[in-house]
């Protein structure tokens, strides 16, 4: 702090200083300012209307003595606003105000500046002897400079001696500046800064938990939404942070640079991610494409507007009315996809309504609009906006997950009823099969009794059978054939229910009970049988002539001595588990249409979980390609029409 006489401003002098005031004097009249009196009865005083004086310095060099000179200080005006602004970013603007000083008074005084956002304050303050005290202050100083440790500026107001001064600051800013300069007790002051960061501690901590709630719900269901929702979060307390003032006090107290731009990466912060979250909660790639398009469109051309700020001219940071355009689209966005008939879009657009408001009213408040000033209120409304916004998206990322559930429980139930189907579907099916198996059963019971009989007539009449021995022989071959066929049909319809339906693996291998029966299927389905004829054929030369190869049941030309095995150009080409717990993993996953866990499998075959996974893959890749196939396919045919894996087959 320093203190500059009157007289030792150079070229000032006693007759010059008595005219400077007698022309004071006279504009004084001519355009009066009023003086605000020091008195304990009001603990605080905003100045406005006449009662602040500016004066535009648009080379920037004026002097404290320059300004008291009659040729400057006749020139400073009264403000148009109650609030008046540096208008033009380029030049420096001079205030001046008057007080009164009460020595009398029992309390002590200080000056506020609420605008924490200001550059530079250059303060003169009279010392109540013709001199000046100078005191800088501004976001560009190292925080401890400051008088108090607090986020607005202070100036302590000597009053021990009766008098008008005259207090004047150079005001410098790289952005819009409110001159809002605040007479205020020190006990008023404590109160309303204890009052301030108690609202600060709420609305910041706030932000903490809804972002640390969510942060949580996405490590819970991966949601992305979520991640978006707390990043979105962060960057608007960050904002408020830097536009309060708390960000420099608290987080980069030494940094003052930061305090030029920080505030403009939080807003890109908050476009970007505010975007990315609309885009995410509200499906617009699925429900409104071409919003989606220019979603992106505007946060690309936000990305490169960002990239100017941050690396040519910090200054355009400053030009904050650009956060409507992505506010606008994101708001109009959720009231499309609401319209629409998507439910949780209705607290989307509920949120942002509030925030809407928000902005607006500062626009409002920024243009001058009278009848917009509410208080505290008036000063927090933004804040305000912003918790009710938060409030709101959150009950919408709720309402998101509840339809999300609703779906997934329908789908569940779907899928519970299809079940019971599929078992009452099986149950009838087995019924008619044993059905048909008491039905033949039966038979050979009858014709069993009808031999019996025969046999006994024939012990009877010796004679007669010796007679009719050669009828007996020829009736006993065709009951033979009768007993064969029945014995082929009891099979088949065995395989018939092992082709197409849910046995165990008992049963299972009663059909299959080793590798040579399995081996001898396969060879009837690439070869055919000798009963059903042959097609065999050389894969090397076509030829169609074979002799017995060297592992069980393969082929081996007769022609250029290509040995095929059996397992060749099938499902099991490569498989290293037994081949009849290869084919029942073929029936399982068949049965249940791929639907069988690798876990299940490991149970049933006792086979590890990551070697079942594998071909289980692999035989839900060949159900896949097969799909039209297999439902085409006729009755009986079943899981045999996975066994012939073309995909192995070459060329």
């Amino acid at each position: 702090m320093h203190r500059m006489p009157y007289f030792s401003i150079p070229g000032c002098r006693k007759p010059i200083l008595l005219i400077a005031l007698f022309v004071i004097g006279v504009f004084g009249h001519a355009f009066p300012q009023r003086t605000v009196e020091i008195a304990d009865s009001q603990d605080q005083h905003m100045f406005i209307g006449d009662e602040i004086q500016y004066l535009e310095d648009t080379t920037g060099g004026y002097t404290l003595a320059e300004i008291l000179s009659p040729a400057l200080n006749g020139r400073f005006v009264n403000s148009r606003t109650n609030t008046p602004q540096n208008y033009n970013l380029k030049s420096t603007y001079w205030y001046r105000i008057r007080i009164r000083h009460n020595p009398e008074s029992g309390k002590n005084w200080v000056l506020e500046f609420f605008d924490q956002t200001i550059d530079d304050i250059t303060a003169y303050s009279p010392d109540g002897h013709g001199g000046y005290v100078m005191r800088r202050m501004g976001d560009q100083l190292p925080f401890r400079n400051r008088e108090y440790a607090h986020k607005n500026f202070e100036l302590n107001i000597p009053n021990t001696t009766a008098y008008d001064g005259a207090y004047y600051f150079r005001v410098k800013s790289h952005q819009t500046a409110d001159a809002i300069i605040v007479l205020r007790s020190v006990n008023r002051f404590i109160q309303y800064a204890l009052d301030e960061y108690f609202i600060f501690g709420i609305f910041y901590g706030m932000v903490l938990v809804f972002s640390f709630y969510n942060l949580m719900m996405y490590l819970a269901v991966r949601q992305v939404q979520y991640l978006y929702y707390v990043l979105y979060n962060l960057s608007v307390g960050l904002f408020e942070m830097c536009i309060d003032g708390i960000a420099y006090q608290y987080l980069w107290p030494d940094a003052p640079h930061w305090n030029q731009y920080a505030y403009g990466i939080a807003l890109y912060g908050i476009s970007i991610f505010a975007l990315q979250f609309t885009r995410t909660l509200l499906y617009t790639h699925k429900k409104a494409p071409v919003l989606d398009r220019i979603i992106l469109g505007i946060m690309v051309l936000r990305t490169l507007f960002f990239a100017v700020c941050l690396f040519i001219d910090t200054d355009w940071f400053s030009y904050k009315f650009v956060e409507l355009v992505p506010l606008a689209v994101a708001f109009y966005t959720g009231i499309y996809i609401y319209r629409k008939g998507y439910h949780p879009a209705r607290f989307f657009v509920l949120g942002y309504t509030f925030l809407s408001i928000g902005f607006i009213h500062k626009l409002l408040l920024m243009l001058h609009v009278d009848g917009l000033n509410f208080g505290v209120v008036t000063y927090y409304s933004l804040s305000i906006c912003f918790v009710l916004e938060m409030i709101f998206l959150s009950f919408a990322i709720g309402d998101k997950v509840r339809v999300l559930k609703t779906k997934k429980d329908k789908a569940q139930k779907q899928i519970i009823h299809q079940m019971r189907l599929n078992e009452k579907l099986k149950d009838s099916l087995n019924s008619r099969l044993e059905a048909q198996v008491e039905e033949r059963t039966r038979e050979v019971l009858e014709k069993s009794a009808i031999i019996e009989a025969q046999n006994q007539e024939l012990t009877e009449v010796n004679a007669l059978l010796q007679k009719q021995k050669e009828e007996i022989l020829q009736m006993n071959r065709l009951l033979e054939k009768d007993n064969e066929v029945l014995h082929t049909n009891v099979v088949k319809v065995t395989q018939a229910r092992v082709m197409s339906a849910e046995v165990d693996f008992e049963e299972f291998s009663r059909i299959y009970p080793d590798n040579d029966s399995c081996f001898r299927f396969l060879a009837a389905m690439k070869w055919g049988s000798d009963a059903a004829g042959d097609h065999y054929e050389c894969r090397k030369c076509g030829h169609n002539h074979y002799f017995h190869g060297h592992s069980p049941h393969s082929r081996r030309c007769a022609k250029c001595d290509y040995d095929e095995s059996v397992i060749a150009h099938t499902i099991f080409q490569n498989t290293r588990i037994p081949i009849n717990k290869a084919f029942y993993m073929v029936f399982l996953m068949y049965t249940t249409k791929g639907k069988i866990s690798s876990h299940k499998l490991s149970e049933i075959l006792s086979i590890r979980q990551g070697t079942c996974w594998a071909y289980a893959s692999r035989i839900k890749k060949v159900m896949q390609d097969r799909r039209k196939e297999i439902a085409a396919s006729r009755s009986g045919e079943g899981w045999s029409l996975l066994v012939l894996d073309h995909s192995f087959e070459t060329a």
